[in-house]
C-alpha cells in the first residue's frame, strides 16, 4: 500500500509547463522587485484559508462511511477525526503562495484589482521550482477532482489504519497516546496534502501553490506578521532570486483593469526599468473593460 510521504511527493510531481502568474496589487508588485521575495502567507490566515477545512469535510465522510459499516475500531477512527480537525485549525504553521495557470482571468482581477491597482506577475516555472528547492518549499498544483480528493482521502485513513495496527500489535491499544503519535506521525504530509486540496468550485482558477515545510514555533526568525484586512496574518519572506542574480526573474507581467491604461503601462513601464527589471515577453494590458464597483 502506498504511504503518505509517497503519496504527498506524487501529488507535487506535477511540474508546470508554461508561466504561472501571481496576482496583486502595485504595492505587491513594489514588493516583489524592491525586496526580491514574495509573502507565503501561513495558509490558515489566506483569502481561502476555509480551503484547509476541505481535508476535514472529506475524511469526516470517509471515517462516517467507515464506521457506518462496521469498522472495527471506530475509536482510533473518531480520534483521527478530532485530531486533524483541531491540526489543521490551531496546529503548526504552513506557509503558501499562490500562482495561476492563467494570468488574465477575470475573477482573479475582480478579486485583486482594486481601483485599477491589479497585476499579475508571471514566473518561468522552472525558476520557481529553484527557488523553492533551494528554501525546502515545494511546488503543488492544486486537486479539484472530486473522485481523486476522495481516493487521497480513503488511502489517508488506510494508512493511518495500518500505522496503528502496526503500533499497537496484537493486544490493541491499551493508551490514546499511541494514536497520538501515530497521527503526529503524519501530520507535515497530511497539511502538505490540505494545502492543494481544493473545492471543486474553484476549479477555473487552475491554481499552483509553493507550500513550505510545516514551522513548528512561530518564535522562529523566519516568521513575520503584515496587517491583514481582519487581522494580523503571519507570513515567510519566499525568496525569488536564484543564485547569480540580484532582482526577481519576470517572465512576463499583465496589467489588470484600469481607466488609465496608457499612462499606467508608462509608469509601469518607468518603475520596472528604475529597478533593474525587464520582463522577458514585457507588460500586456489585459483587455478586460474596467468596471468601477
Amino acid at each position: 500500500m502506498e504511504n503518505i510521504r509517497s503519496m504527498t511527493e506524487a501529488l507535487y510531481a506535477d511540474i508546470p509547463a508554461e508561466a504561472v502568474y501571481h496576482y496583486t496589487t502595485f504595492s505587491g508588485l513594489m514588493g516583489i522587485v524592491e525586496s526580491g521575495s514574495l509573502w507565503a502567507s501561513d495558509i490558515r490566515y489566506m483569502n481561502d484559508s476555509a480551503e484547509l477545512n476541505h481535508m476535514v469535510t472529506l475524511t469526516r465522510a470517509e471515517v462516517e462511511e467507515r464506521i457506518a459499516l462496521g469498522h472495527p475500531n471506530p475509536r482510533l477512527l473518531n480520534q483521527f477525526l478530532d485530531w486533524i480537525t483541531r491540526r489543521v485549525t490551531n496546529g503548526h504553521m504552513l506557509f503558501s503562495g499562490s500562482f495561476r495557470a492563467n494570468g488574465n482571468l477575470l475573477s482573479q482581477w475582480r478579486g485583486y484589482s482594486d481601483l485599477g491597482k491589479g497585476v499579475s506577475i508571471g514566473f518561468d516555472p522552472n525558476h520557481l521550482l529553484t527557488c523553492a528547492r533551494k528554501q525546502g518549499f515545494m511546488v503543488g498544483r492544486c486537486v479539484y477532482d472530486p473522485k481523486r480528493q476522495r481516493q487521497l482521502i480513503h488511502q489517508i485513513v488506510d494508512h493511518v489504519e495500518d500505522l496503528a495496527a502496526s503500533a499497537c500489535g496484537v493486544h490493541g491499544c491499551q493508551t490514546d497516546e499511541i494514536f497520538a503519535d501515530v497521527f503526529e506521525r503524519v501530520e507535515s504530509d497530511l497539511l502538505r496534502i490540505a494545502a492543494i486540496l481544493k473545492h471543486p468550485s474553484f476549479q477555473e482558477e487552475a491554481e499552483w501553490r509553493i507550500v513550505s515545510p510545516i514551522v513548528m514555533d512561530f518564535k522562529d526568525s523566519s516568521v513575520h506578521f503584515r496587517e491583514g484586512t481582519h487581522m494580523l496574518v503571519p507570513y515567510f519572506k519566499f525568496s525569488l532570486v536564484a543564485p547569480q542574480q540580484e532582482k526577481p526573474k519576470i517572465l512576463h507581467i499583465f496589467l489588470g483593469p484600469t481607466p488609465n491604461i496608457s499612462p499606467s503601462m508608462n509608469s509601469l513601464s518607468m518603475y520596472l526599468a528604475k529597478n533593474g527589471v525587464s520582463p522577458i515577453r514585457g507588460i500586456t494590458y489585459c483587455q478586460i473593460p474596467y468596471r468601477q464597483r
